[in-house]
């Protein structure tokens, strides 16, 4: 689709009020961009603090409606505005919502891939600070559920995964 029957001049880039660019077209639940105009599924505010409780209470609805796109969005939130020792913590989240996101996607590789990076990264963390359930989560679960999806994707699974039906408990996996 051109700009022209977009609605939107030639040459022209989506803008927050800040002048910042950001990509305003709607998108799937699995975080595809549609066509300007198309309906989408409503997009995670950017820039979000929330609490923690608060953060895994959003991802984990997201996760449940089969969004981990958007779980990711909140994780990433809580990554980009949380305490310095929590980051890796929540990035690894991310990663995980990143790696389901793919899979579900039909990108087994790279959902593999980024499923045990993430998995990798809960295991960093939980070793560097000792943190066995942080936030009422549990990491063991998540880096088993992570490892058990990679292993069962990576071969190349004869179709897409069902995001909701993979999504993990974050308070003691699944």
């Amino acid at each position: 689709m051109s700009s022209a029957s977009s609605g939107r001049p030639a040459g022209a880039r989506d803008r927050d009020s800040a002048g910042r660019a950001r990509n305003a077209r709607p998108r799937d639940g699995l975080g595809r961009p549609l066509p300007y105009g198309a309906d989408g599924v409503p997009r995670q505010p950017e820039g979000v603090v929330r609490t923690p409780e608060e953060t895994v209470a959003e991802a984990q609805a997201l996760l449940d409606a089969g969004r981990p796109f958007h779980a990711h969005e909140v994780f990433e939130d809580a990554w980009k505005s949380g305490p310095e020792a929590e980051r890796a913590l929540w990035r690894g989240l991310a990663q995980l919502a990143v790696g389901l996101t793919h899979a579900a996607r039909g990108n087994v590789t790279g959902g593999a891939r980024l499923l045990r990076r993430g998995a990798g990264a809960l295991e960093e963390w939980v070793a560097d600070t000792g943190r066995r359930t942080p936030h009422g989560m549990d990491p063991s679960a998540l880096v088993t559920w992570a490892r058990e999806l990679a292993d069962a994707v990576e071969p190349g699974a004869p179709h897409a995964v069902d995001a909701a039906a993979q999504a993990p408990r974050l308070s003691g996996g699944r």
